[in-house]
């Protein structure tokens, strides 16, 4: 009784903030324009505040017209100055944690600043509007009678200078208000232990006798954790173990490949999927009804959005325009002004509205192409660089190559497959291959976590393809010539489908 009437309680203040969300999906351009002139005024005084002069800064088409679009690259030597504890760079607060994230051309990790201000009004709130949204679609949901099964990641100190690094679930977990973590499993402190191995086993003990009614986490690492859970309890589905489970908030990466696993695992109609859209960089989508496959664009977590036509993206007609600006099913890459101090920064992830009253949101990809099935984000930069280094090692010429993944199936570990064609094929392809994933590792940060002990990806499959096979695929497509490309990174297996069965 008593928690039920807990639940109820929790339920009716979370839901207090449907009024202001229904306030900038009234007012969505004025509540962005005023959040940028806020931003502006506040950073005024830092270095980059006075190299714009953001003093006399009054709209948003003089603040277009000064600053610049920025990658990491750009930014990286500001970062690193900020890591090190030099404060007023980017934002006037000091900034103490950095999120990790997945590697660049230049380096193998990015360090993404978050401030004390996007901790509370970008990323907590977008907690408690995820639990807002889904209990204003859910009246009869229990969720605050059992508790919310998370998998964090893990931080450490950087140079002893008093600044942190690390995952962003485990910079926020380690911030938690205490009435949170109360209704959070596991502990913290088993949450944010750094040993793999150690930390799975911890948390299947300590949550199979848990009441979980909620799960959060990146669908890749969860699964390989509810695996570990079913075979530990010797259940048939997690509802035997959990049976007042009611709904999976997921995110960070496509859920597609996972559903159906999922589904299995949570066997009943009522179970709920709700996809949030959030990265180290800021909380930006939630989704806000039930069964929808787009999520609502959040306008007023302390992030101004700018979106670049990928028609237009990286050529000299560029076009660049605000929220009031964008089109229906049109694909855009995202561009930042964030309370951490982002200022015109390019995310490199593409999205299409599906809406534009509300502003909803589809996540379509990325700037470049890529293989992000499970968070390991592989750029083609990462694969370019490291099979050179392996052919170099081995002697080899390699003529052409694709990649894709292989995804998880029922308790089997995904992995990434590749074709390459070599001008003469290796002698040791087992030395090869183990090769080829050592190097990925070295340069991919994200792959190398993922690949740790096999936890979640399996050690890369390669296909040697016979002479001419990809000149062959390009002639069947009626693509030959110079300016069509082999596809690097795939998401789907569709390409190297095709070239498998050429091959065989």
């Amino acid at each position: 009784m008593a928690l039920s009437i807990i639940n109820s309680i929790v339920s009716w203040i979370l839901k207090k903030r449907i009024h202001q969300i229904e306030l900038f999906i009234k007012y969505p351009h004025d509540v962005q324009n005023e959040l940028l002139m806020n931003l502006i005024q506040r950073a005024k005084y830092t270095e980059i505040g006075k190299k714009y002069d953001f003093s006399s800064i009054f709209t948003y088409e003089q603040f277009a017209e000064r600053v610049s679009v920025a990658a990491y690259e750009d930014v990286e030597t500001l970062i690193e100055r900020s890591r090190k504890g030099e404060n007023n760079i980017y934002w006037p607060e000091p900034i103490k944690y950095f999120a990790k994230s997945s590697g660049t051309t230049n380096a193998k990790s990015k360090f993404i600043p978050v401030s004390a201000d996007a901790l509370e009004n970008c990323h907590y709130k977008a907690g408690k509007d995820m639990l807002c949204l889904y209990l204003n679609n859910n009246e009869e949901s229990q969720l605050f009678t059992g508790k919310s099964l998370r998998l964090g990641g893990s931080k450490q100190l950087y140079e002893d200078n008093n600044t942190i690094f690390g995952d962003l679930s485990a910079i926020l977990i380690d911030n938690l208000p205490l009435w949170a973590e109360l209704g959070s499993t596991p502990s913290n402190k088993i949450s944010l232990m750094n040993e793999w191995n150690e930390k799975m086993q911890a948390i299947v003990k300590e949550t199979k006798n848990e009441n979980v009614t909620s799960l959060l986490g990146v669908p890749s690492w969860l699964l390989v954790l509810l695996n570990n859970v079913l075979q530990d309890t010797d259940k048939n589905n997690l509802l035997e173990l959990w049976p007042n489970a009611e709904v999976y908030f997921h995110g960070g990466i496509s859920f597609e490949p996972y559903r159906e696993q999922y589904k299995k695992m949570f066997p009943k109609d009522s179970f709920r999927f709700y996809e949030n859209y959030n990265a180290s960089e800021g909380f930006f989508a939630i989704q806000d009804r039930n069964d929808a496959d787009d999520m609502l664009l959040m306008l007023d977590y302390g992030i101004f959005y700018e979106f670049i036509p990928m028609d237009t993206f990286a050529t000299s007609n560029q076009k660049i325009v605000s929220l009031a600006g964008v089109e229906m099913n049109k694909s855009y890459a995202v561009v930042i002004t964030t309370n951490a101090g982002l200022w015109r920064y390019l995310i490199g992830d593409t999205v299409r509205f599906t809406s534009l009253n509300p502003y909803r949101i589809k996540i379509t990809g990325r700037t470049k192409h890529y293989i992000n099935v499970f968070g390991e984000e592989l750029m083609i930069e990462n694969t370019d660089k490291a099979l050179a280094k392996t052919a170099e090692e081995f002697k080899l010429d390699v003529i052409e190559y694709t990649v894709a993944p292989v995804f998880m199936k029922d308790k089997e570990k995904g992995a990434h497959e590749w074709m390459i064609e070599f001008k003469k094929n290796p002698d040791d392809l087992t030395s090869f291959v183990k090769r080829l994933d050592e190097n990925i590792q070295a340069i991919n940060s994200d792959y190398e976590a993922k690949r740790y002990n096999n936890m979640t990806l399996n050690q890369l499959v390669l296909n040697v393809a016979k002479p001419n096979l990809f000149h062959l695929w390009l002639s069947k497509k009626d693509k030959l010539g110079g300016q069509n490309k082999i596809p690097r990174l795939s998401n789907d297996r569709s390409y190297l489908e095709q070239l498998k069965e050429l091959n065989n």
